[in-house]
Order: structure tokens, then C-alpha cells, then sequence
């Protein structure tokens, strides 16, 4: 796999234009060998919290890739790959959060856990950034805040990287918003034992912890153009986010029925991911009002399934089979090759996503301290 580092900001723009150009003045988008990263990396984004690292296929880039000498004072033996042309967003497989001190394994193309890990420690932190919210670097990994929303522990938790001592987590745990959920987060591929340990010990601690399943299945490739407009109730169509805040808010109002602000911030909070990776809200109607929806997040040739939801009026009408196949649909056309999501493992759709096509590939895990219960613990993702 090659690599290719940039701000968050230049990510996300490189996502809406579909590919990142080459620099007007070398005429190639510089790549890096994962043993070569840090060179560029301390030359150019040295104590900044912002840097993405671009995990690219090589098989998936047409122009050629030249093997060249960096600059001055990198070893003279040493040879970068250089990108003749554009590159694509659809050839990188994997997005994740850069610092020298947390780095993370290199996914191939291949391993869809390691995708999903790279996508769900990136993300929170990309958010933040996005939104101009509190994000600190910690020994332990990254600390996210949302000021706006301090109910939610998807978007006020410890993002860890990779493994690290529970002594470490404890320590650097404390929320970056006073009065916030305190929720950590870690999905280590290939680190199982470590995972485990780290959840056992926070357990013995008093912490609440979650483990959903990562299940993940190939895209089949765009066949044509999906259906936009006129579309008749009980197929499911693109709308618009705000369509199915209605929906959102009565699922949450059954889980938390005493607390209406909370509700506001868990529903309010999603406007916000658009500003970090693609995002394409899908639902069914029923004259006029969505009672069934998903939503797809796209970050280069990933998408990630969420929030998949039907009204309990009109569960057993095969909603969710069209939502899903929408969002699939959805995916193949932004030229997307694997979709992943998370699934509770005690809960029936885990099951309905493997009836589905999608395979169990890993685990993810949340934690939430013992004072804290509740909404923060509902919301943890």
C-alpha cells in the first residue's frame, strides 16, 4: 500500500471534487512507502493535530507511479513514489488520524476490519475539526469534544488508536467538555487480545462496555442509474436529512421519554458529518412522511451503513430490504467496494445484515465510566 498525507480540510474538499491534483509545481502527487511516511511528515506537518494519512491501492490509480529522490537530507538511497496525475478518491481504501506516536497498522485493501477501525478513529476526530470543536491529543490516543452536544458519547470520548495500558486509559479518559459524556472507544484489528484485556480491566473498574460486531460485504459495481424522482411510496429514495429527523426523534423519545433536550442534541447532531466524509440520507415514504431510513457515509472507496430504521407501524413490509438496497445502490455509484457497519451482537439485525450478505470481520468497542449512565451510555454511538 502507498500512502499520502494531508489536512483534514484538503481531504474533505478532495472527496467533493472526487480526487486529489497533482502540485502545479512538481507536476506529481507525492507518495510515500509506509517505512518513508515520517520523513515527509516532520518536514511538513510537525505538531499539527490534523494530518490524515491517505491509505491508496496501487492497483487502483491509471497514471504512472515513478520511483524518485526526495529532498535534501533524505537518505540518498532512498526513492519516493511520485503520482504522475491525479489521484483518485476511490483509490484510497483507508483514512486514518496521523501523529507519529499512534500509528496505526496499514490496512490492505482486503481487510475490511482494518478499514472500519481506520474510519471509525478517524472520523470523530474529523468531525471535530470540521466543526470547530475541542480535539487534544493524549498519550492514550485522541480526545474529542462537542460542546453543543454533550449528551453524546459518539462525539465526546478517548479515540485509542492502538493498544495501550488500562492505567494510561483511566488517566486520560476525563472529557474534554466539562459535564460531558465520557465514553472510550477502541477497534484494534488483529489486537483481540489486547481489546479484550483493556475491556476486562475497565470493567472490573466499574465501566459499562459494549462490544458490537463489524460486519462488512463487497459492493457490486454501479449497473446504472438509480431512480430520482417520482418515486412512489414503499421505494426508497435520496432525501433530504431533515426528513427524517421526525423519524430519528421518535426512536430516541422511546429510549430516553424524559429528557426532550437530549433528544434535540442526539437528532441536531448529524448535520455535522457531512462536513467530514460524503453523506447520502435514504428513506421510504408514506404520504410524504419518511417511516423508514439509512444513511450512507462514503470516505473514499468505503462506505460505512448507519442508522438503518424503520417506524414500529410498519415493521414486516420489507422497508428495510429497500432502504438497504438503496444505500448500496448508493455506494457503487460514489465508487465505493466495500460497505461495513456495527451491530449489536445480542440484537436481531445482526443477524438480518448476515441474511444480508455482510460477514462478521470484527469487533468494536465502547466504554463509559461508572458516573455516567443514561443518555450517555444510549448515545455512545
Amino acid at each position: 500500500m502507498l500512502l499520502h498525507l494531508c489536512p483534514a480540510g484538503d481531504w474533505v474538499r478532495a472527496l467533493r471534487r472526487g480526487r486529489i491534483d497533482p502540485l502545479p509545481e512538481v507536476g506529481f502527487v507525492h507518495l510515500s512507502a509506509p517505512d518513508q511516511v515520517h520523513l515527509p511528515a516532520g518536514r511538513l506537518f510537525a505538531g499539527r493535530d490534523d494530518v490524515l494519512l491517505l491509505v491508496v491501492d496501487p492497483a487502483r490509480l491509471t497514471d504512472p507511479v515513478r520511483l524518485e529522490p526526495g529532498v535534501p537530507g533524505d537518505p540518498e538511497s532512498m526513492r519516493f513514489p511520485h503520482l504522475y496525475g491525479p489521484l483518485p478518491a476511490t483509490a484510497v481504501v483507508a483514512v486514518q488520524p496521523w501523529a507519529a506516536e499512534h500509528r496505526l497498522p496499514v490496512p490492505e485493501a482486503d481487510d475490511p476490519a482494518g478499514r472500519h477501525a481506520a474510519l471509525e478513529t478517524s472520523l470523530p476526530l474529523r468531525r471535530a475539526l470540521a466543526s470547530g470543536e475541542p480535539v487534544q491529543r493524549r498519550a492514550a490516543g485522541w480526545a474529542v469534544g462537542s460542546p453543543d452536544h454533550p449528551v453524546s458519547g459518539e462525539d465526546n470520548r478517548l479515540l485509542l488508536p492502538a493498544p495501550v495500558g488500562t492505567a494510561q486509559v483511566l488517566a486520560d479518559a476525563g472529557p474534554l467538555v466539562p459535564g460531558a459524556a465520557a465514553a472510550v472507544t477502541w477497534c484494534w484489528p488483529g489486537a483481540d487480545d489486547a481489546a479484550a484485556r483493556l475491556a476486562h480491566d475497565l470493567a472490573g473498574a466499574g465501566w459499562r462496555i459494549t462490544a458490537d460486531r463489524v460486519m462488512s460485504r463487497s459492493v457490486p459495481p454501479a449497473t446504472g442509474a438509480a431512480p430520482d424522482g417520482g418515486v412512489p411510496d414503499g421505494a426508497a429514495e435520496v432525501v433530504d436529512q431533515t426528513d427524517v429527523h421526525p423519524l430519528w426523534a421518535e426512536a430516541w423519545r422511546g429510549l430516553i421519554p424524559d429528557d426532550p433536550a437530549a433528544v434535540r442534541q442526539l437528532v441536531d447532531r448529524e448535520h455535522r458529518t457531512a462536513r467530514a466524509v460524503g453523506v447520502i440520507d435514504v428513506g421510504v415514504r408514506d404520504r410524504g412522511r419518511v417511516v423508514a431510513a439509512g444513511q450512507l457515509r462514503t470516505d473514499g472507496a468505503t462506505a460505512a451503513v448507519e442508522a438503518v430504521l424503520t417506524d414500529p407501524a410498519y415493521r414486516g413490509r420489507g422497508l428495510g430490504d429497500a432502504v438497504l438496497a438503496r444505500l448500496l445502490v448508493e455506494a457503487a455509484r460514489a465508487g465505493c467496494d466495500l460497505a461495513v457497519l456495527a451491530a449489536d451482537p445480542s440484537d436481531w439485525p445482526r443477524h438480518w445484515y448476515a441474511r444480508r450478505g455482510f460477514d462478521d470481520v470484527g469487533v468494536v468497542r465502547s466504554a463509559t465510566p461508572p458516573d455516567q449512565a443514561g443518555t450517555s451510555q444510549l448515545s455512545s454511538r
